[in-house]
């Protein structure tokens, strides 16, 4: 069985070691601050063998050179890696396999908060690790990206199994539940996920992970298809019969609540 080593950094980041103990193979999702992943490497007594990154921003990749440095470790991702100035050993797109011991990841395309974002899907550990793509109740901005563009990357995360859990990168879930909230305020299912957040940080625990299937009843960004979104959105930008116009709308709309 995987093992997945979850903490904060950064001001609102989540670093995430997978470990399989069979190969003794550690992999870092990718890399805000390398210190606090040898940290917390060196805490585990686990080596670090891979860098997976998920996109290029320096807050997931940033801290490739000094983990490579220190471990010497191979560092997969997309070839969009190099803007900071060192390519990836390994350059990988959609369709692609990478791997941690026996255990196989697909590579999926999930371009629009930037261009070459992907996620990695574990299929038979039931986990993605999908970065900025999407977040509990939210989405990432659409920085390089265009609306088609980033709703069939949505369209593909939400093809995956409902069971699946989804690891994004930032502790979001607060201000993503206001707006989602004012999208979306006749769900009932909404409304009860978000007591749960309040009474998670409240507490002082993350939010992350979440499920797909919580996020297919909630996140509006994942509803831009429904009827009843659109219906409700068709007024301030998006259309009826139109998941690609509802979704820029709100993707739109969140960026200047």
């Amino acid at each position: 069985m995987l093992e997945i080593h979850q903490f904060p950094c950064l001001s609102d980041n989540y670093g995430y070691l997978l470990h399989d103990p069979v190969s003794e193979e550690t992999i870092c999702i990718d890399t805000p601050d390398a210190d606090a992943y040898l940290r917390e490497a060196a805490h585990k007594s686990w080596q670090i063998t891979q860098i997976w990154n998920t996109h290029w921003h320096p807050d997931h990749a940033g801290g490739n050179a000094a983990i490579k440095a220190a471990t010497g470790c191979t560092v997969v991702g997309p070839q969009e890696i190099d803007k900071l100035g060192t390519p990836p050993d390994r350059a990988v797109a959609h369709g692609e396999l990478v791997a941690i011991g026996a255990w196989d990841a697909h590579v999926i395309d999930v371009g629009g908060h930037t261009h070459g974002h992907v996620a990695f899907h574990l299929p038979e550990a039931h986990i993605a690790f999908v970065g900025d793509a999407v977040f509990a109740l939210g989405c990432g901005r659409m920085f390089e990206g265009t609306a088609p563009q980033f709703w069939a990357s949505l369209c593909r995360i939400k093809a995956l199994p409902p069971s699946t859990m989804l690891y994004c990168a930032h502790e979001y879930t607060q201000s993503n539940a206001r707006f989602a909230l004012h999208a979306d305020p006749d769900n009932a299912k909404l409304a009860d996920y978000v007591r749960h957040i309040e009474e998670a940080r409240a507490a002082g625990k993350p939010t992350v992970p979440t499920t797909l299937s919580r996020e297919l009843a909630t996140n509006p960004f994942l509803r831009a298809d429904d009827p009843a979104m659109q219906a409700r959105w068709a007024n301030h930008g998006g259309k009826i019969g139109d998941a690609v116009e509802t979704f820029a709308a709100l993707r739109a709309a969140k960026d200047t609540f």
